[in-house]
């Protein structure tokens, strides 16, 4: 394999700035991408969360599109265990593992990687070849991808950790960003090298790029590429073998590629089992269901109206009620639009069915509700031809929208985001799961709304007609939301959208 072991400092692509008061709830204000200051606080007011501006430092330029997937390697023997990794490396892949690279190895079987990035670390690497397969091309380790540095918190189980820690464990749990441990501060240290990644990866010749690495690193390289600081570290989930797809689009001006998050943590195993969101359970969740595919078969922004589903569309609805049969959904809202409505309809009747398909002992009753902050499309309907022209299906395609377009955006799906919060809130059921039914461009901005982003970051997120993104709340509805996927797809089988190929032409693209 090759190594390697240095490169410069990565130029982060967008300015933003986010709170320096407290940790819940946080503002960002702006969409640029920034540099943290990497020292030690000197006050307990600056002992807080923080990210400040150091220098704003852009991505450099790309010539070409470029594809980069993110993989975490397969469980190990240490995961299985409960033992604290960080960045040793004693443990191994075990059989589970060996088997979740199998899958993802299946499920990454028609691209044409250009390259492969891993982190030099037995488990990370182990997962890195069982992928790559029979490809010629060597694999390229480095260490800027190993696993977070957690000193003497490693090898130690976790009921060991806090036993003998005690409130640095307590905060590690709590305040990762400003945790600190042998005179270091993990979280930022890890933004500084996901950074760092960045530059070694982007400029490298290549279209398509295939990166193995593990959890807490993979969460920093999703977040550094989007503008997003330590605040975000565990809101956005990497499970074990999880894969995580960015788009990097060369911008027409020559300057910072424009970054698109076109699929977060799409897992070997069902998104929507049973489990914890950053290692705690949860009983508050809510899941984004895009509409099935309509009748506009050219997918632009002025075809964005009341449409009935295709057949494909009716296919894709089918296979998210099927995922979802295991779950016992209390409620399904909609937007009223009727491919909204022909969806929740679907999901709602195999909910409904779930004692006949054997899923269940006993009838369930689902409430259905319709929302009409979840139909965004008469926001579209003045826009200007040039925007109307736009083809959803592009990464980054709202990007492209007037500004008065993603405000009214914004603001129409903030007020849909509190109805589910509320509708989250009844307190009646042990267990609440939420449904929601909509176009992918609304979904996004909920996304958006979960992060606290305002509509500069709309152009992050990428959503597929037929996906599902699932949100935690493991302190409630009033607590922080935890993203354990976004436009998750593997459940609609033949008819998915591929991980790894874009939905357009490399030349559109």
């Amino acid at each position: 394999m090759i190594s390697l072991a240095n490169a410069p400092l990565l130029l982060n692509g967008r300015d933003h700035h986010l709170p320096t008061k407290r940790r819940t709830p946080f503002t960002v204000r702006s969409s640029s991408s920034l540099q943290e200051i990497d020292k030690s606080p000197t006050t307990a007011e600056d002992s807080k969360l923080r990210s400040e501006l150091c220098a704003l430092v852009p991505f450099p330029p790309i010539k070409a599109a470029k594809r980069v997937v993110l993989v975490r390697h397969g469980q190990s023997t240490w995961n299985e265990e409960g033992r604290i990794q960080g960045s040793s490396n004693f443990s191994v892949l075990t059989k589970k593992g060996e088997a979740q690279a199998e899958t993802s190895r299946q499920m990454l079987i028609d691209d044409s990687f250009d390259i492969c990035f891993s982190s030099p670390l037995i488990r990370s690497k182990r997962t890195a070849e069982i992928i790559w397969g029979t490809r010629e091309d060597e694999i390229i380790t480095d260490s800027d991808l190993r696993e977070i540095d957690l000193y003497s918190f490693q090898g130690l189980l976790k009921h060991e950790g806090k036993a003998k820690f005690g409130p640095a464990f307590r905060q590690w749990q709590v305040d990762a960003a400003n945790f600190n441990i042998d005179g270091h501060y993990p979280v930022r240290e890890l933004w500084g090298r996901a950074r760092n990644c960045w530059t070694k990866i982007l400029a490298h010749e290549s279209k398509s790029v295939l990166v193995v690495a593990h959890n807490a690193v993979n969460q920093a390289l999703v977040a550094t590429a989007i503008g997003l600081g330590t605040e975000y570290f565990r809101i956005l989930l990497q499970s074990n073998c999880g894969v995580s797809v960015l788009d990097f689009i060369p911008h027409p001006d020559g300057g910072s590629p424009l970054i698109c998050l076109n699929r977060l943590n799409q897992t070997p195993g069902s998104p929507v089992a049973t489990g914890s969101s950053a290692g705690r359970r949860t009983s508050r969740r809510i899941i984004l269901v895009c509409q099935g595919s309509t009748q506009d078969s050219e997918a632009t922004v002025s075809k964005l109206g009341d449409q009935q589903m295709n057949m494909l569309g009716v296919i894709q609805a089918q296979k998210t009620a099927e995922l979802l049969l295991d779950l016992k959904v209390s409620t399904i809202i909609s937007s009223p639009n009727n491919a909204s409505a022909q969806t929740a309809t679907i999901i709602s009747q195999v909910q409904e069915a779930a004692d006949c398909l054997g899923a269940d002992c006993v009838p369930r009753y689902v409430e259905m509700k319709n929302i009409p902050d979840l139909d965004v499309a008469e926001i579209f309907q003045p826009s200007t031809k040039d925007t109307t022209d736009i083809s959803y299906l592009l990464p980054g395609w709202l990007n492209g929208l007037d500004d008065t377009v993603t405000s009214a955006l914004r603001e129409r799906s903030g007020q849909a985001w509190h109805s589910l919060l509320t509708e989250l809130s009844d307190e009646s059921e042990e267990e609440k799961i939420v449904v929601a039914v909509a176009h992918p461009v609304a979904h996004i901005a909920l996304i958006g709304h979960c992060l606290n982003l305002t509509e500069e970051w709309l152009g992050s997120f990428h959503l597929d007609a037929g996906s599902i993104s699932v949100v935690d709340f493991p302190d409630g509805p009033t607590g922080r939301g935890i993203i354990r996927c976004i436009n998750y797809t593997a459940h609609l089988g033949r008819w998915s959208i591929p991980i790894t190929r874009s939905t357009v032409d490399d030349d559109s693209f």
